[in-house]
C-alpha cells in the first residue's frame, strides 16, 4: 500500500471509530506521525524489495523489522510474547491488557528478551490503534473482544494474528473476513495445527482418499472440566478496568469466583469448550471433509451435568452437522472419561476402508477396517512464521490458516451453541426418540447411546441434571442465516454495548 493510500485510511479510522475522544492537537500529532511513518515505510519498502521470504527468515535490517502489539496477555497471550519477542525481524512495542497486573508484569518480561527495549502498556486497545509504528496486533483477549479487536485493528491498517474461536457469535466471524479483504489485511486464525507437518500428511491422506471416501469427521473434546464454584455477586480485580474489560459485552456484575479463565463457561464472554479447546478440533474436521462452506442443518444435545455453578454452557455437549454428503459430528466430554479409539483430546476420520485417528495437533495414525496400522503421521510445525512469510509476501494464499477458515470453524461451534440454546429438556427416553426422527439421526442416535453410557457412569441423576434436545436446524450456507427462523436468526448476533459495537454487514 502507498504512503496517501495509508494516510487515507488511517484518517478514515479515527473519524469512525472514536472522534471525540482525541483533542485537535492530538490528532494533528497523530497524523502527522503517521504520515512520517507512512513516508519512511515506502523508502523502506523500495530499500528491502528484494528481501527473502522464506519461511522462518528473520532479517537483522531494522528497515524490515515488524512492531508487534500483543492485546490479552495473561494466558494464550504468554505465547503470543514467546512467539514475537526476541526475534531479529519482529519487536513488541505494546503490550495492551485490560489487567493492569499482568500487562506491568509482561511488559518487563519482554524488555528482558528484547536486550532492555521494554514496550509501552495500554489498557485501552484504541490506545494501540493510535499507534502508526505498529504493523502487527496479535490478539489473545477473551472471545468476546476477538471480533471487534480484530475489525478495529484491520481498520487502522494492521496485520492480525486472531485467536480461535475468531468469534463470539457467526455474524462476527463474516465481518471479520469482510474487513480483511475490504482492507487488503493480512489476518491469520490461531489454529496452529494447519501448520503441523503431521497434521498437513493427514488430511492429505485423506484428501487422496487412501482410505476410500471419508463420510464421517468425529471431532473429540473429552477434556475433564470441574465445577467453577457456585455463582454470586463478585467485585472485579482492583487491577482490572472494567469497562474496557466487558467491551462489547452488556454491563453485567461478575458472577464467578475465579474472574480469569472460568469466562469460558459464561455465554456473555466464552461459547464453551466446543469454542474452547473444541474449535481446534472443529477445525480439523471440517479441513478432513473438505468443505469451504458451512453446513445444511445442524442438531445439538447435551448439558451441564453434576454440578451447578456458576457456567451456563454445556460441559457435556453433541454436535452434528450435515453437508451435502458428508456429516461432522463433534463430542464434547467435561466428565470423567475414557477415550475413544484411542484418542481423547483428537479427530478421526471415518472412511470406506478404514480410519484416521489424530491424538494431538500433530500426530496420529491410519487404520484399515481390521484395525491395523497402515501409516504414521508427525511432525510440528510454527503458526507465526506461517502469519509472518505471509504478512511479508501480501498473499493471503500463504496463510495457513486465513481468517475464512477462521469463520467457518468457528461458526460451527456457534451453530451448535444455537440448537443446544434453542432446544428443551426432556427425559432420557423420549430424548432419544426425538433423535430418531432428527435430521440426523444415524450418527446422532450411535453417538447418543455412548453419551448415555458415559453419562451413567458418572451416576448423573436426570431428575437433577436434565438432558437438553436442541432445535434440528435448517441452515443456508449462502446467505449463512437459518430460513424463516427468527428465533435461531437473532442468535446470529448479540446486542453490542456503545461503543464497543461490531459493524453490520456492510458497515466495515
Amino acid at each position: 500500500m502507498c504512503g496517501s493510500s495509508r494516510i487515507v485510511l488511517f484518517a478514515d479510522f479515527q473519524k469512525k471509530l472514536w472522534p471525540n475522544q482525541i483533542g485537535d492537537q492530538m490528532a494533528k500529532k497523530t497524523r502527522r506521525q503517521f504520515m512520517e511513518q507512512s513516508m519512511f515505510a515506502t523508502a523502506a519498502a523500495v530499500t528491502a524489495g528484494t528481501a527473502k521470504q522464506s519461511l522462518g527468515y528473520q532479517s537483522s535490517s531494522p528497515n524490515e523489522r515488524l512492531n508487534v502489539a500483543i492485546v490479552g496477555v495473561r494466558g494464550r497471550g504468554n505465547s503470543h510474547i514467546s512467539a514475537f519477542a526476541g526475534r531479529k525481524d519482529t519487536e513488541v512495542t505494546w503490550i495492551c491488557d485490560a489487567d493492569r497486573d499482568i500487562g506491568a508484569k509482561r511488559v518487563t518480561e519482554v524488555g528482558k528478551r528484547q536486550n532492555g527495549n521494554e514496550p509501552q502498556f495500554a489498557t485501552d486497545i484504541r490506545k494501540v490503534l493510535d499507534d502508526p509504528h505498529v504493523d502487527i496486533v496479535s490478539i489473545a483477549t477473551p472471545n468476546h473482544w476477538h471480533a471487534l479487536g480484530a475489525i478495529w485493528s484491520i481498520q487502522a491498517g494492521k496485520d492480525v494474528y486472531l485467536e480461535k474461536p475468531v468469534s463470539h457469535n457467526v455474524s462476527e466471524g463474516r465481518r471479520i473476513v469482510e474487513a480483511a479483504r475490504k482492507y487488503e489485511k493480512i489476518v491469520q486464525t490461531g489454529t496452529q495445527s494447519r501448520s503441523n507437518p503431521g497434521m498437513q500428511q493427514a488430511i492429505k491422506f485423506v484428501h487422496d482418499n487412501e482410505l476410500g471416501k471419508c463420510s464421517v469427521a468425529r471431532g473429540l473434546c473429552y477434556k475433564r472440566r470441574k465445577s467453577i464454584g457456585e455463582a454470586g455477586n463478585f467485585t472485579p480485580p482492583k487491577a482490572i478496568d472494567y469497562n474496557i474489560y466487558l467491551g462489547p459485552a452488556e454491563l453485567a456484575p461478575v458472577t464467578r469466583k475465579q474472574f480469569h479463565y472460568d469466562w469460558h463457561w459464561q455465554r456473555p464472554y466464552g461459547n464453551g469448550d466446543l469454542g474452547n479447546q473444541g474449535i481446534h478440533q472443529m477445525d480439523l474436521a471440517r479441513w478432513g471433509l473438505n468443505v469451504n462452506e458451512l453446513s445444511k442443518s445442524v442438531f445439538s444435545y447435551g448439558g451441564r451435568f453434576d454440578y451447578t455453578d456458576a457456567g451456563d454452557t454445556a460441559n457435556t455437549q453433541v454436535v452434528v452437522h450435515e453437508f451435502e454428503s458428508q456429516t461432522l459430528v463433534f463430542e464434547v466430554r467435561g466428565l470423567e472419561t475414557k477415550d475413544y479409539k484411542g484418542s481423547k483430546v483428537g479427530v478421526i476420520y471415518e472412511c470406506e476402508d478404514g480410519f484416521v485417528v489424530m491424538t494431538s495437533y500433530s500426530g496420529g495414525a491410519a487404520f484399515d477396517k481390521d484395525g491395523k496400522k497402515i501409516r504414521t503421521f508427525k511432525g510440528n510445525g510454527n503458526h507465526f512464521d506461517n502469519f509472518l512469510t505471509a504478512v511479508r509476501s501480501r498473499k493471503t494464499e500463504d496463510l495457513n490458516a486465513d481468517i475464512l477458515d477462521g469463520h467457518l470453524s468457528s461458526a460451527l461451534c456457534h451453530m451448535g451453541n444455537i440448537s443446544l440454546e434453542l432446544g428443551q429438556n426432556l427425559p432420557v427416553e423420549e430424548s432419544k426418540k426425538v433423535i430418531l426422527g432428527s435430521m440426523s439421526q444415524d450418527n446422532a442416535a450411535d453417538t447418543f447411546d455412548r453419551t448415555l453410557q458415559h453419562l451413567a457412569k458418572n451416576e448423573v441423576d436426570f431428575s437433577k441434571y436434565p438432558m437438553r434436545i436442541g432445535a434440528d436446524l435448517d441452515f443456508d450456507p449462502t446467505t449463512e442465516t437459518f430460513p424463516k427462523n427468527d428465533a435461531a436468526n437473532a442468535k446470529l448476533t448479540r446486542n453490542y454495548r456503545a461503543p464497543f459495537i461490531v459493524p453490520k454487514q456492510g458497515d466495515v
